[in-house]
């Protein structure tokens, strides 16, 4: 059975997730964790997924190998085959640029909005091994982060949106 998917207004959405230790990583139970997470991901038909979608404030994010379309990995084992596990994942913008586009959330169901996001960022962050990547990305790949990195804060699309509509 997958993991469900919180939906506004549950609490531990709004909540600051903890940073994963490389011990944590070790942990088979964790690790079982990293999987149903990206199972949830994928029967809900997400192209991201954070772990407090789920009820687990922790700071691990999954994303679809759909959205690996274009980046540059400086180092580190990044396969774009298989769905992307980022452990205490951090970005930061490397152009000033940014556009707005339209956003939706598997927490925030049938609701969608413009938000503005930068263009171009580099992403740091753990692979489910443990082992440093740093990857260099734009377009939806830069948006699906910051989208995604925004949850292990407790933020959501919502909060940063302009013409939020419901398509029900």
């Amino acid at each position: 059975m997958p993991l469900t998917i919180r939906t506004l207004p549950d609490e531990n959405l709004r909540k600051q997730s903890t940073i994963v230790t490389k011990e944590d990583l070790q942990k088979p139970d964790l690790q079982v964790f990293i999987d149903a997470l990206i199972d949830a991901m994928k029967t809900y038909d997400g192209i991201g997924i954070a772990a407090p979608q789920v009820g687990n404030n922790i700071c691990i994010v999954v994303i679809d190998k759909d959205a690996f379309t274009r980046y540059t990995t400086k180092e580190g084992n990044i396969d774009p085959k298989t769905s992307v596990v980022l452990i205490n994942p951090t970005w930061e913008r490397t152009s000033r640029k940014t556009n707005w586009d339209t956003e939706g959330c598997l927490s925030v169901p049938d609701t969608y909005g413009k938000v503005k996001r930068y263009t171009h960022i580099t992403l740091s962050a753990l692979t489910r091994d443990g082992i440093p990547v740093t990857i260099e990305t734009s377009g939806t790949l830069a948006r699906v982060i910051q989208h995604e990195v925004d949850h292990l804060d407790g933020i959501l699309f919502v909060d940063k949106a302009k013409h939020v509509f419901t398509n029900k």
